[in-house]
């Protein structure tokens, strides 16, 4: 320092710099930071924030420091509770090498307007080095209704592809080689007919079932208790997710007939360790249901597999993914017996956190978007979907998604972290926040046996009052400015994005509708009826749905003709108001 800039500090009382703190002239203009934050003489020197806002996303405290003692204190040891990757309980991984034998599939959730707009799109991310599809839906689809349905009215392909029968599925999946990757769909619960669709396509170009590899979301609990998109009550839905293990067990070895989802629970305003319990509870229900079908667990559980979010604080994340594994296993091994050590397994797919990303400064995303990343491969994910930096704006366009595909890839090539296995554990912050994970499942599991179970938990309001409170106090605290998102309600500027936005084909839903209505007009009408009369039979009785599904897909019903059908034999589903 300066004999000018020393003397000038000490004729204004000014205290000796340090650091991490800039040297300016007496005269200047304050900083902005000191104008936003207390004197130092009002708060010990370094300090940010008062001790009880130094907190995780889900607004858990943090310690100032971890040392082994939090270990001690928590009972952890490495051979029960940490152990090698690929060995029981798997905290550390399900595979021995991990990415150092296979990298995660890279997966972009990709889905927007027509079945040909997708089809490009889909064309265009494996050409980029996509090694797995993701297929998002519309909305009317989800919901189980056709284009032309008088509730589907402006809703045409505004967040994923509009698929209405087997002819817009047939374009969808044109020229993708289907026995060569596997494709995700997020779809839940319309889920057993938007699969028939994808096996009727599949085997009218000559692909045998047994040779698709792929998982479906087919996840109604958290539709229930989290993203309403239901339609049936939850007894019938929960017998259609079963009768998709159990026709998946018995025909399809290579795909996963259920994503357990915890990823639409964290968007939904739940925390971390609510994510991980409730979507647990949901497994374990779906296990459930399939053994009282008479299913052995080791028959079925090896191709059950989970969604996860992955938010911005990038600790509780990793330590969210690590204690999923230790409880799944030991629930699957103690509770129900299962033998197979691959029906321990958790095996997950990863998604990046949607509802974390800002309109404000869209390219901040991309920081996000990486970190919660890397947080997911750090944590040991099976396969990983990167949003794109514009998806609070629009669904992501052509640059957005290459983007979001290179952030992977970037992760995978360049930063070294896929070299060595689990490179985290044993870091006290990391186990000890693991632990903490843990501890939080097995008292929420035993709230719920409180309760009777998963379903009477749903039909008593406890999943949806615990999301709506979490919520609230999340946004609470971004109000109050206790949490910080950057551009938003702190170090905002007043430039408008300048990113490009996707604009779909405005002739899209003439053309949809119009195969719908020629769909109805060509096909064999004996044909079809004799097919929707045998489903009906079907679901009248409890033979399991998925062959009449099938033979239905194949005559051509639409997607709103078979829902409605089963509306009329199973109901609908009416939402609990909680208070």
């Amino acid at each position: 320092m300066s004999t000018e800039v020393k003397d000038q500090r000490a004729a204004t009382g000014a205290a000796a710099t340090t650091a991490d703190e800039p040297v300016r002239n007496a005269d200047a203009p304050p900083l902005a930071e000191d104008t936003a934050t207390p004197s130092r003489q009002d708060k010990p020197r370094g300090l940010r924030k008062p001790p009880e806002d130094f907190m995780t996303t889900s607004g858990d405290p943090v310690q100032e420091i971890y040392t082994p003692e939090d270990l001690d204190r928590r009972g952890i040891e490495y051979a029960t509770d940490i152990g090698e990757p690929g060995q029981f309980p798997y905290t550390r991984g399900i595979h021995p090498t991990m990415y150092r034998s296979k990298l995660w599939t890279m997966r972009l959730f990709a889905g927007f307007g027509s079945a040909e707009e997708t089809n490009g799109r889909f064309k265009y991310l494996l050409s980029q080095g996509q090694t797995g599809l993701s297929v998002a839906f519309d909305m009317p689809t989800l919901y189980g209704r056709d284009t032309d349905d008088p509730w589907s009215l402006g809703e045409f392909g505004k967040c994923g592809v509009a698929v209405s029968s087997l002819a817009d599925m047939e374009i969808l999946l044109d020229g993708i080689p289907l026995d060569q990757i596997t494709t995700s769909m997020t779809i839940n619960s319309p889920a057993a007919i938007i699969w028939a669709m994808y096996i009727a396509a599949a085997e009218k170009r000559g692909i045998h079932r047994s040779q698709l590899g792929g998982t479906l979301q087919n996840d109604i609990l958290k539709e229930f208790t989290a993203q309403n998109e239901y339609i049936f009550p939850p007894e019938p839905s929960m017998r259609l997710v079963t009768d998709t293990i159990e026709f998946g067990t018995r025909e399809m070895p290579l795909w996963n007939t259920i994503s357990i989802s915890g990823y639409h629970i964290r968007e939904a305003g739940a925390t971390a360790a609510e994510e991980l319990a409730f979507t647990i509870l949901d497994g374990v229900e779906y296990v459930r249901w399939a053994v009282e079908r008479g299913l052995d667990v080791d028959q079925f559980a090896p191709r059950l597999s989970f969604f996860f979010n992955a938010h911005n604080d990038f600790f509780e994340e990793i330590a969210k993914y690590r204690a999923a594994r230790k409880i799944w296993a030991t629930i699957m091994r103690d509770r129900f017996g299962a033998k197979n050590p691959r029906s321990w397994l958790l095996r997950f797919h990863t998604q990046t956190a949607g509802v974390s990303l800002t309109a404000q400064e869209p390219e901040n995303n991309v920081a996000r978007i990486a970190i919660q990343a890397l947080a997911a491969v750090l944590g040991g994910t099976q396969s990983l979907h990167t949003n794109g930096m514009d998806e609070a704006l629009a669904l992501p366009s052509e640059l957005a998604v290459r983007v979001a595909l290179r952030t992977q890839q970037i992760i995978a090539h360049e930063s070294g972290v896929a070299n060595s296995v689990d490179p985290l554990a044993g870091s006290y912050q990391v186990e000890a926040m693991t632990q903490e994970m843990e501890d939080r499942y097995w008292a929420i599991d035993r709230e719920v046996e409180e309760l009777g179970g998963v379903l009477p938990a749903i039909e008593q309001g406890y999943f949806q009052r615990r999301i709506a409170d979490s919520a609230y106090r999340y946004e609470r605290e971004l109000n109050e400015g206790r949490r910080v998102m950057v551009g938003v309600n702190a170090f905002q500027s007043n430039d408008t994005p300048q990113i490009p936005i996707l604009a779909m084909d405005p002739e899209g839903e003439e053309r949809q509708i119009a195969r719908l209505h020629r769909v109805r007009a060509e096909r064999d009408a004996a044909e079809w009826r004799r097919a929707m009369d045998a489903l009906r039979r079907a679901a009248e009785g409890d033979a399991n749905l998925m062959p009449p599904l099938i033979d239905a897909v194949k005559a051509y019903a639409t997607l709103g003709e078979i829902c409605g059908l089963l509306k009329e034999v199973f109901g609908e589903h009416q939402e609990l108001m909680v208070i």
